[in-house]
């Protein structure tokens, strides 16, 4: 039997999406795993199984999976030993105090004395000892935000993302615990052809991350002006210039970093730049 890198990831919920995406963006095509546990690709040597995000570093540790895929909030909750490889970019959230809008919240001494809820009672007794809090901690899981509206807790610690959820419970979020995002973990203890599937794995993940971080450009300059439009563009090398059919200009080809896009494509414009066309990088090795 051949050997196959182990990867778990989440069953449901926000991380899953992102995760099938970046295995699928990476040419590893999953054969059908709807409802199932387990799966394998069809293309690479990997086994994917579908896990509930809580057991993923858990089932890492133990070897029952040889990488995982999980959020950092989890990560650093269940404090198993595995080790982060890779960060991924996606599933950003953060992990925040939140109490009812009405209260005067005034920092974090707010919280002595209040019991506060959460799914994540690690993270907070860390929190609070740190801010020198004594609190008094609720451990429930699902649906926190209702604990205060139905007398519960004073207080909240639970992942946030656009505030909706805790705007339509009556709650305001005033503190951020930990900031969080997905990352994949491995066994340290990972064997040699695995750690070598592995370092393909990386490879391939890094090309995508890399050309979701850049976008690829095309525009037309004026000859007179090349100089100047080049030095805005750094490029993975240089720019590529080549002369276009009318006299005098030329079409100037580069890759710009998403951070630095909009601030470059306006310095361009002002330059002499025209006709600037934008394209997504579906893979970028370097």
């Amino acid at each position: 039997m051949s050997t196959k890198l182990k990867i778990a990831i989440q069953k449901s919920g926000r991380l899953y999406d992102d995760s099938v995406k970046l295995l699928k963006d990476c040419g590893i095509g999953l054969k059908n795993g709807v409802n199932k546990l387990k799966t394998e690709a069809d293309n690479f040597p990997m086994e994917i199984y579908f896990l509930r995000d809580d057991d993923i570093p858990q089932y890492v540790e133990d070897a029952v999976a040889d990488i995982g895929i999980v959020g950092e909030n989890v990560l650093f909750e269940k404090n198993k030993k595995v080790e982060v490889v890779e960060v991924l970019g996606f599933g950003k959230c953060r992990l925040s105090v939140a109490v009812g809008r009405g209260e005067n919240y005034d920092g974090v001494g707010y919280l002595n004395g209040k019991r506060i809820a959460t799914t994540y009672p690690s993270l907070v007794r860390e929190f609070l000892r740190k801010n020198n809090v004594n609190a008094e901690i609720h451990e429930i899981s699902g649906s926190v935000e209702i604990a205060p509206g139905i007398g519960l807790a004073h207080a909240i610690v639970d992942l946030v993302s656009s505030g909706s959820t805790l705007f339509m419970n009556g709650l305001k979020e005033v503190e951020t615990v930990l900031s969080s995002q997905a990352v994949l973990v491995q066994n340290p203890a990972l064997d040699s052809p695995r750690r070598m599937i592995l370092e393909k794995f990386l490879f391939r993940v890094r090309s995508v991350k890399k050309a979701r971080n850049n976008k690829y450009i095309l525009l037309n300059a004026p000859n007179e002006k090349l100089s100047e439009i080049i030095a805005l563009l750094p490029g993975m090398k240089s720019p590529t210039v080549l002369p276009l059919a009318e006299a005098g200009w030329s079409s100037v080809h580069s890759v710009l970093n998403e951070d630095d896009f909009w601030d470059i494509i306006e310095r361009l414009k002002a330059a002499g730049a025209q006709g600037i066309l934008v394209v997504p990088i579906e893979k970028m090795v370097i």
